[in-house]
């Protein structure tokens, strides 16, 4: 691909993400899920808005987790386990500007199947 197309894409996807993140945000009780992925990796975290402070996170690299929905699944799983210990049972799901589809599908629905309501 050129870097016009690259910049491109990289531009709607910004677009998108400043779209959702109107609509929404996160409370200690309620944080809010956002997912970053890359062509090596996924990364997700926990955010609790109104203080701006991260409250859970899960790296995908540490883990030894590739961006893949199979990766996805274990790392929704992690994720999870972080949050219940926390004593978080409800979030809101940030697709950072993602479509929904793929990788970012397949962790949010891996994220209810272990008990996360989303």
């Amino acid at each position: 691909m050129t870097a016009k197309v690259l910049k491109r894409k990289l531009a709607l996807r910004i677009k998108r993400k400043a779209r959702v993140r109107g609509k929404i945000s996160g409370i200690a009780a309620c944080p809010r899920v956002s997912i970053f992925k890359s062509n090596r990796t996924i990364y997700v975290q926990a955010i609790d808005d109104v203080t701006a402070t991260t409250l859970v996170a899960s790296d995908g690299r540490k883990l030894g987790i590739k961006a893949n929905k199979d990766g996805a699944v274990a790392l929704a799983k992690d994720f999870a386990k972080k949050l219940k210990d926390k004593g978080i049972s409800e979030a809101k799901f940030d697709r950072n500007g993602y479509l929904y589809h793929g990788v970012v599908a397949a962790f949010a629905d891996a994220l209810r199947e272990n008990g996360i309501k989303l």
